[in-house]
């Protein structure tokens, strides 16, 4: 044991149990998500959480039939069936007995200043809005949730995939709220698989530059 083992605890779960979360516990993750750093304090994060299976196999259906619509668009067959194909991975959610659906509310940044004042050409001002801090923030808090959640014995699955049907999720569950846009989702449960191992990580002389 190290004192980092609770990073190593998380894994993308994908099978659950028929078990409900506790009350508790729920509330315990949301409020660490809300313990992450966020950019000016903003914390421009708000989550839904979906306990009634038979809304969340809505969900699922939303994002199938939005799936196919897409796909319909794209005239490369190849490309359309990688489209096609990826919808079991973004429905996996499906039989999870929680949703947590992650939304990201305005930040304004240094981008919107420029483009705003017209003199700069758009694209140089859009580089300034490349580190997205807005997403960011949202990111780090879900990081924080799902760390949360394998340390209290649930397994969570990170997804930005199944959000192209943002407005029909959104619209099916009542969520508005000015501003904000659905960033990122994962289901919540008690695991109900074996053993996990991680997929290869590059090594960390790969990913790291030190410079003294």
């Amino acid at each position: 044991m190290t004192k980092l083992d609770f990073i190593y605890q998380r894994h993308s779960v994908r099978k659950f149990k028929d078990q409900p979360v506790a009350a508790e516990h729920l509330q315990e993750m949301i409020k660490a998500a809300t313990y992450a750093p966020s950019g000016k304090n903003l914390q421009n994060w708000h989550f839904v959480v979906v306990t009634n299976k038979e809304k969340i196999a809505a969900i699922a259906n939303l994002v199938m039939a939005k799936n196919e619509k897409l796909a319909g668009y794209i005239k490369d067959d190849a490309k359309a069936k990688a489209l096609r194909a990826m919808v079991h991975y973004h429905t996996v959610f499906k039989a999870a007995p929680v949703l947590v659906l992650v939304y990201a509310g305005p930040y304004p940044t240094v981008a919107d200043d420029l483009l705003a004042a017209g003199v700069m050409p758009v694209n140089e001002a859009l580089e300034y809005a490349r580190p997205n801090p807005a997403v960011q923030n949202i990111a780090a808090a879900l990081e924080n949730l799902q760390l949360a959640a394998a340390n209290l014995g649930y397994g969570t699955c990170w997804m930005t995939g199944p959000t192209y049907a943002a407005q029909e999720i959104s619209e099916y569950i009542g969520f508005t709220k000015a501003g904000y846009f659905l960033a990122a989702m994962s289901p919540l449960g008690v695991p109900d698989e074996g053993k996990w191992a991680y997929p290869p990580r590059k090594p960390v002389e790969e990913i790291l530059t030190i410079i003294e």
